[in-house]
This record gives structure tokens, C-alpha cells and sequence, in this order.
């Protein structure tokens, strides 16, 4: 049966770096969840009961059974055919301990509390991880130190026009969350990340696209596994608005960051 999704995005896109790598071995297949099953057993990807990850159809999730307790016990990952699961398919390829302490967190805190009206602090804040997030790399220095606290403080004009050059060489962004990714098949000026604030040494930067985001992989998920869902909550998160960040839009002039519809003061309540 021929897929439904269209082929037409553009991988080249900045925001899609973090993923185009496997997204460009799948795309154009119908059959694409048969290719990325393939990758996950190139790749040995197993959940956090070692069991191995595959994606299946929507229909083998049983009636009544929550989708993130599912993955825990079979390794099977429920996926229809449109873009959003399309898109955290390849984020399970492509930040694979991420995204087990994701669902390791969230089958334990379904397994604690069950599933209810309200997810909870923790539960809340990994959804919005998987869904929106953003990983804002900084470098361990006092330039990206003051790099995060402008952001912090929506600084936008300064920190993404005024300090270009010292994002550049401090600063890095990487997309991590699925329904961010799906936004951005048609950007448009608005669209914000929950940015999750990652430090990381002179050495980073000097390593290989791919060499950076296994590390980031790896130093991300044992930062979620350090945290616990006891301190895990939407407070970790400072708002992005991605199409601010340097050469991701154009033009990027000042007008374009004087727009407080978007690029919003920070709120003194």
C-alpha cells in the first residue's frame, strides 16, 4: 500500500540536521516503516528492557493499554502512517538513549499513578520533551554562560543579532521533539521550542556532526536519568522561538526581531 506522507521536505533545512541523516535513507520508500525497522535492527535499538524496538501499526496497541507503558513491555513502537509518527521514528534512530529514558520515565510514572486527567509535573514535562523540544548546546565558557542567560531573559535582539558571532562559535541547536519537526515541513514565524539548556566542553565543538550528536544522546538521557521524575517539571525549559535562531530564516534583521508578537518581552509578573 502506498504511504500517504509527501516526500517534498526539505532535508536540507537546518532544523532538520539532527535527523536527516537516516531520514534520507527512507525517504520516497512506501514501504517506510519497513526501512526504518531495518535500521533499528542495524543499530541493535532496544527499549530500556533490552527488549528490541520495531515499529508496528497503530492496531497492535490493545484497547485501554497506555502507548508509552506498550513500548515498555514489548519494544513495539506504535506508528501510523502520517508525519508525526514518521517523525519520532527517526528521533528513536537518531537519539536513541533520549528517547528510552523518555519512556522509561514515563511507563514508571504510568506504572506509580495510572493514567488520569492529569499527567503530573513529571510526565508533563518529558511529553513536552518528546513533542517540542529544542536542545540548546552551550559551550562551557563564560561567553555561552551569558548566551543562555539573554535567552533566558528574551534578550532576542541581543543575543541573535547583536552577539551573532558569539552564538555561532558558543552555541549550537539542535531539534529533538517530533511535533516541532512536523511544524516545520511549513515554518511559519511563530513557532516556539521548550529548549532544554545542555553545557558541553571545548571539545564538543571540534568533533564530528555525528561524533556531537551521539554525544548529546548519551549526556542528555543520563542528565533525565540524574534528574527523576522528582525534579523533572516544565520549569527546566526556557522558550525558543526557532526561526530566530542565526541563518535558520531570512532576513533576520532587526525588524524581524523587533516583532514582540513573536519574539516576546519576558513577563515581570
Amino acid at each position: 500500500m502506498p504511504t500517504s506522507i509527501d516526500w517534498s521536505i526539505d532535508w536540507a533545512r537546518p532544523w532538520y540536521a539532527s535527523i536527516s541523516g537516516i531520514a534520507e535513507q527512507v525517504t520516497g520508500h512506501a514501504n517506510w516503516m519497513a526501512v526504518l525497522n531495518q535500521a533499528c535492527t542495524a543499530q541493535a535499538l532496544t527499549n530500556h528492557h533490552s527488549l528490541p524496538v520495531s515499529f508496528v501499526e497503530q492496531a497492535a496497541l490493545p484497547e485501554g493499554t497506555a502507548y508509552e507503558a506498550f513500548i515498555s513491555t514489548t519494544g513495539k513502537v506504535p506508528t501510523r502512517d502520517n508525519l508525526h509518527d514518521f517523525f519520532n521514528a527517526l528521533v528513536w534512530l537518531s537519539f536513541p538513549n533520549i528517547k528510552r529514558q523518555l519512556n522509561a520515565l514515563q511507563a514508571a510514572q504510568i506504572a506509580h499513578a495510572g493514567v488520569g486527567k492529569s499527567r503530573g509535573p513529571a510526565r508533563d514535562a518529558a511529553t513536552i520533551f518528546d513533542e517540542n523540544c529544542a536542545l540548546l548546546v552551550v559551550s562551557d565558557t563564560a561567553q555561552g554562560t551569558a548566551l543562555v542567560e539573554a535567552i533566558r531573559n528574551h534578550q532576542w535582539r541581543s543575543v541573535f543579532l547583536d552577539q551573532r558571532d558569539a552564538f555561532n562559535q558558543h552555541a549550537e541547536v539542535w531539534l529533538f521533539g517530533h511535533a516541532l519537526m512536523e511544524k516545520l515541513v511549513a515554518p511559519y514565524k511563530s513557532i516556539t521550542a521548550h529548549a532544554w539548556v545542555v553545557t558541553a566542553p571545548d571539545r564538543f565543538f571540534l568533533m564530528t556532526y555525528d561524533a556531537r550528536r551521539e554525544w548529546l544522546d548519551v549526556h542528555v538521557a543520563n542528565e533525565l536519568t540524574v534528574l527523576d521524575a522528582n525534579n523533572l517539571s516544565t520549569t527546566c525549559f526556557t522558550p525558543l522561538p526557532v526561526l530566530g535562531v542565526p541563518g535558520w530564516w531570512q532576513p533576520q534583521d532587526r525588524e524581524f526581531y523587533d516583532d514582540a508578537t513573536v519574539f516576546r518581552p519576558k513577563s515581570r509578573a
